[in-house]
């Protein structure tokens, strides 16, 4: 048993007749402390995201959920308790529904109403005005629309954001912005993150623990600061040695 409100134990998963994608995997977000998840693409971060969010289940292992396997009885908590942004913030929203609808989309799906006044409450938590509600996403720009994406999984008080690259299809000016965005709501409303992340700018800015995944393993987690400030293993050390920097002047 554990105290994290949500944690991989020894999680395995593979696809059947294939090869693992993920090894034993154990990570754990507390209440407060948010966590970043780095390594290449296919190391196997989108599979254990979707472990977290109980849209596989593992092989091997479990997903627990404030120290209990997650199970088909505790999902409606769970989807109460754990939401979700992903990267695309011009395909995750429905072109053909006003902005409202979509913002209130989780509290429909959990039977809490569609009180117009929790959405309203939304959309200003996020930086945006009212009137918002009534109009469509092709009217946004990529920043306002992941703005709205936010909007959409906070509307019904989450205490985990699950947040798959969230910055990556901005331009900087807007990622910085969003990266603000994320660390004001985390201090005014006991929001935890667990963020997925290329961008190790953003995850030094944002994450308290950073857990780094190599082919389908954990190779090295900890402190945020000491992980990216004096990384252990070989391949962390690359990871960093590939961050682009500016010459010397």
């Amino acid at each position: 048993m554990t105290d994290a409100l949500l944690a991989a134990s020894h999680a395995g998963f593979s696809y059947r007749g294939g090869t693992p994608v993920l090894d034993d995997v154990s990570l754990e977000v507390h209440a407060g402390r948010n966590v970043a998840l780095v390594g290449e693409s296919g190391a196997g971060k989108s599979t254990l995201l979707r472990l977290l969010l109980g849209l596989a289940t593992p092989t091997s292992g479990a997903i627990l959920f404030t120290g209990a396997p997650l199970t088909r009885g505790r999902m409606r908590d769970y989807r109460r308790s754990v939401q979700a942004v992903f990267q695309d913030p011009y395909s995750s929203l429905d072109p053909r529904q006003r902005i409202g609808r979509i913002v209130a989309e989780p509290l429909r799906g959990l039977g809490l109403g569609t009180d117009p006044a929790r959405v309203t409450e939304a959309l200003t938590a996020v930086g945006l005005p009212a009137d918002t509600a009534t109009r469509y996403p092709h009217e946004f720009s990529g920043g306002q629309r992941q703005r709205i994406a936010i909007a959409r999984a906070i509307v019904c008080h989450p205490k985990v954001l699950l947040a798959d690259e969230p910055v990556s299809a901005l331009d900087l000016t807007t990622r910085i912005r969003i990266v603000d965005l994320l660390t004001t709501l985390c201090a005014d409303r006991d929001l935890t993150i667990l963020l997925v992340s290329h961008d190790l700018g953003v995850v030094a800015e944002l994450c308290h623990h950073t857990a780094v995944l190599e082919r389908g393993r954990i190779v090295e987690q900890g402190a945020t600061s000491s992980v990216l400030g004096a990384p252990s293993h070989p391949y962390t050390q690359k990871l960093l040695a590939s961050v682009p920097r500016l010459p010397q002047a």
